[in-house]
């Protein structure tokens, strides 16, 4: 496994590659600004609690539930507004932004002749509108959301999505590449290699130390 600090660095080993492939959340932008981003989409529907995204994100860093936490020392819980307020979280429109670099870093490498693709984790309809309020599908060749291949059981370290990543980029070259000649870029190093390990892909750890995971590990 590669170790990177900077996801820009990624450009320093892909010599050889055809395709490099990347995750989503904490690699190509700050998890945490979604979280806060859905938290604000939150605030909007409990106008009665003084800062109640500020207040439900300071929960989420101490690694509380921090819905239930917040109607709960409100005296507001109930079943009905949880489910409220978790609709609000998951069906908003993300506020969010690619690191510093990236988006000048896909075009490049797209102009270099690489094969572009995300494979990523999660709800179908949060992952699909975190990829579109980043701009990101005219940048890329494929995206694969692991969950819309079946459901949750697909999602990393199964090695389906990076099966079919690998099928869908040697279509579009018109030939067979070998499992050698991709690469995956992610932060999770508990999840995100396993299945590229095993299937002979060049790993690319970004170790970034503001992601979400990187501050609970």
């Amino acid at each position: 496994m590669i170790k990177i600090s900077r996801i820009t660095d990624v450009t320093e080993h892909i010599d050889g590659l055809r395709a490099v492939i990347f995750d989503l959340d904490d690699t190509l932008y700050s998890e945490r600004e979604y979280v806060k981003s859905g938290f604000a989409a939150v605030a909007e529907i409990l106008p009665e609690i003084n800062n109640a995204g500020e207040r439900l994100y300071s929960l989420f860093e101490l690694g509380k539930n921090a819905i239930d936490e917040l109607l709960i020392s409100e005296g507001l819980y109930s079943a009905q507004l949880k489910e409220r307020c978790l609709e609000a979280y998951r069906s908003h429109a993300p506020k969010i932004h690619l690191y510093g670099g990236v988006h000048e870093l896909l075009l490049a490498l797209r102009q270099e002749g690489y094969m572009l693709g995300i494979i990523t984790d999660g709800r179908p309809d949060g992952q699909r509108a975190k990829i579109r309020a980043l701009g990101l599908e005219p940048l890329l060749d494929e995206i694969i959301v692991t969950d819309e291949l079946g459901g949750a059981e697909y999602r990393k370290p199964c090695d389906k999505a990076f099966r079919l990543m690998h099928e869908k980029i040697s279509a579009r070259l018109g030939m067979e590449i070998a499992f050698a000649e991709t690469c995956y870029v992610g932060d999770n190093t508990s999840k995100d290699f396993i299945a590229p390990d095993s299937l002979g892909m060049r790993s690319v750890w970004f170790d970034n130390p503001e992601g979400i995971y990187y501050l609970r590990s």
